[in-house]
């Protein structure tokens, strides 16, 4: 590998960088995330998708859009699947609202050719101001709390009551018992600030679940890949069955939540590594096509909405400055495709511990919510409790963007409300009147 090449196209000097630097960097970016590769396909897999095919897919669309985030937008920020729309896919979409994974598929790809649309039309910005700064928040602190909670119930630590509603589960389970072991090794990693600690605790509970027979020993390490053949391809074939405002609403979540997340992370990321230049991004057109290519990619091959993943910001503190640290975690994603075996040590068991401290991290931004304002906190407020107690990230939203322009109006704030945010409104009305 010519390292003299490498160091001029990304600009080491520039960034005060090396090859070393980048690479220790990378690693610790992959390190951060490799827990995607094993709970995602475990999400899915209860929409009744093949678990090997979305393993596959997982790291080949993981890699893409990491590798064009690389490559093209020379930025240290890693793409893949996200938690969140991962969960609103299963749970909401298809179990809740019985739609077949496959058209829910076809509904990613239409959110992912949008999302580039709008992206290549530059008209992504101008929508993103249109949308109220809390509701954003809001939502992201709601989609946290909703993936805390699927956590929680996949470990046993809560189960349903016909009388409560939910109520607390029996603990004494061996696999809640390794649940709840996995949750304080892993608290404990990320208090202490361990690069990877999500990880690292997925991969020592399943360590554990295995010495004491709670899980299932795998049968090896590494095999070929899976195939992709059972996922490949669904999604072009079910796109005729967008046709319903239910599905419509489906994809306008898709597009809503990845729509935001993505471009919050990659601000985040790019104040943390100081590329913020007179309040502008540069690059950002390059940036956000990586991201929403990757979604069509992923929709294709046979996985939920990408997403820029926050875990990048490990690689960032660990000195990586360029798109040199998203090539190395693009890369180590590829060789990540020869472990699929290990899909079969992690249960929903091994995975709760990761859900319940991503939701933590996710519920971060409710700081940022206006509290003091009802006009304000009331939306936001029914936007975060609404995921969680109907098991919808959709109703959620559909609340918040109802509940706002309306408190906003009696406030006597009305023109304060982007148009945009009147046509949500509508749309979230009908999409009510449709469920009843």
């Amino acid at each position: 590998m010519n390292h003299n090449w490498i160091a001029r196209y990304f600009g080491f000097s520039q960034f005060n960088t090396s090859f070393k630097q980048e690479t220790v960097a990378g690693l610790t970016t992959f390190l951060s995330m490799a827990y995607i590769l094993f709970v995602n396909p475990t999400i899915l897999s209860d929409a009744g998708m093949d678990k090997g095919a979305v393993f596959t897919a997982t790291a080949i669309t993981a890699a893409f859009g990491t590798l064009v985030m690389g490559i093209l937008a020379k930025y240290p920020i890693a793409i893949a699947p996200g938690m969140g729309t991962n969960a609103f896919f299963t749970y909401t979409v298809v179990i809740s609202m019985g739609i077949p994974w496959q058209t829910a598929l076809a509904g990613v790809l239409v959110a992912g050719i949008i999302f580039l649309l709008i992206t290549v039309f530059r008209l992504r910005e101008m929508i993103i101001n249109a949308i109220p700064e809390e509701l954003k928040r809001a939502a992201a602190a709601g989609i946290g709390i909703y993936i805390a909670f699927i956590g929680l119930k996949g470990a046993g630590i809560i189960v349903g009551n016909k009388d409560t509603l939910v109520s607390l589960g029996d603990l004494s389970k061996p696999g809640t018992l390794l649940s709840i072991f996995g949750l304080l090794v892993t608290i404990i990693l990320v208090i202490r600030n361990v690069k990877g600690g999500i990880f690292y605790g997925l991969v020592i509970t399943a360590i554990v679940g295995m010495i004491f027979k709670v899980v299932p020993l795998p049968h090896r390490i590494v095999s070929s890949v899976p195939s992709v053949a059972p996922t490949f391809g669904a999604a072009l074939n079910h796109v005729t069955d967008i046709k319903t405002m239910n599905l419509i609403v489906v994809v306008i979540t898709f597009l809503f939540v990845v729509f935001f997340d993505t471009a919050g992370t990659i601000i985040a990321i790019a104040s943390q590594a100081g590329f913020i230049k007179n309040n502008k991004l540069p690059r950002i057109g390059r940036a956000l096509f990586a991201d929403s290519s990757s979604a069509v990619v992923g929709a294709l091959f046979g996985t939920s909405p990408t997403s820029a993943y926050i875990e990048s910001s490990a690689g960032v503190a660990a000195g990586g400055r360029t798109g040199f640290t998203s090539v190395v975690v693009g890369i180590l994603f590829l060789f990540g495709m020869f472990f699929s075996p290990l899909l079969t040590v992690v249960t929903s068991q091994i995975t709760a511990p990761a859900l319940i401290i991503v939701g933590v991290l996710m519920a971060g931004s409710l700081k940022d919510i206006d509290w003091s304002n009802l006009e304000i906190a009331i939306p936001a407020f029914l936007t975060v409790v609404g995921m969680p107690l109907s098991y919808s990230i959709a109703t959620g939203i559909a609340l918040g963007f109802i509940i706002y322009p309306i408190s906003m109006a009696v406030k006597g704030r009305i023109k304060e409300v982007h148009p945009i945010v009147y046509v949500l409104f509508i749309i979230f009305v009908l999409y009510f009147i449709f469920l009843s």
